[in-house]
């Protein structure tokens, strides 16, 4: 009972209706040709966030589940080439790819065969609990500046 209660605090928080955005109300009335664009003294465009944090929590998920996953070489791996998508489709695929992850690390945290505490074959004492707190607050880290970048480029 208590394990369950945990699986479901950890859902909660990774979607971010705890203590940060939901990434649909972050991401929403962001175009393409929007998350290219760079704002003044920030860091990073929406779209080199947007993709970071997609491959972030794909290399996550993978690691949780395959021992035999490849993490990309940090920190270059784990950042897009360009500063703005190709097209508008490529957005909308990241976005996708991103939801998709984030579906697969609920599953893998729902799923009672597997143990949050049993650590993960393939890593060095790494748990599936450690890997789903890294998710949420990654992506709530990384959607504060998000919303940062998206307020300041839609400002008058």
């Amino acid at each position: 009972m208590k394990d369950q209660a945990l699986r479901e605090r950890l859902i909660h928080a990774l979607r971010g209706d705890e203590s940060h955005i939901e990434f649909e109300a972050a991401i929403e009335g962001v175009t393409a040709e929007l998350a290219g664009k760079k704002l003044a003294g920030a860091p990073h465009t929406i779209w080199q966030l947007l993709e970071h944090m997609r491959i972030a929590l794909h290399d996550l998920v993978e690691f949780s589940h395959n021992p035999r996953h490849k993490s990309p070489k940090w920190p270059e791996g784990y950042w897009p080439n360009t500063e703005a998508p190709a097209s508008q489709h490529e957005f909308e695929k990241s976005i996708a790819a991103f939801q998709r992850h984030a579906r697969e690390m609920e599953e893998l945290i729902n799923d009672p065969n597997l143990d949050l505490f049993e650590p993960i074959e393939g890593g060095t004492g790494q748990t599936l609990l450690r890997e789903a707190i890294v998710a949420g607050s990654h992506n709530s880290y990384h959607l504060g500046q998000l919303v940062l970048v998206k307020k300041g480029l839609l400002a008058p």
